[in-house]
């Protein structure tokens, strides 16, 4: 069960925040070295901080691509698309003027 969760991506439910996206990274973590522990040997440091970067990483790629990432790029490129042509208007605005272009539309 243990490497099933270990395995599995993080539902959107785990990265919605830092408190939930730690408490569920923090789980997998430990799943991941109870399974690989198994009454062995102690774990050297270099393995734990290996498993957890690995987890970090897969707990980045989530939220990545999170629903709520998808929409926080979303609004940066509208705003960074608007901005763009508000400048180009702005500097053009004199010439589509002179064409016959108006302010505002009816």
């Amino acid at each position: 069960m243990a490497e099933e969760k270990a395995g599995q991506e993080y539902a959107w439910e785990e990265v919605f925040s830092l408190d939930r996206l730690k408490r569920s990274m923090a789980k997998r973590v430990l799943d991941r070295l109870e399974s690989i522990w198994h009454g062995k040997e102690p774990m050297s440091p270099e393995q734990i901080s290996e498993i957890i970067s690995d987890e970090w990483k897969k707990a980045k790629e989530a939220v990545r691509n999170s629903p709520a990432a998808r929409d926080a790029f979303r609004k940066y490129l509208e705003r960074t698309v608007s901005e763009q042509i508000d400048k180009l208007m702005e500097r053009d605005k004199d010439e589509l003027e002179t064409l016959g272009v108006v302010e505002k539309g009816l």
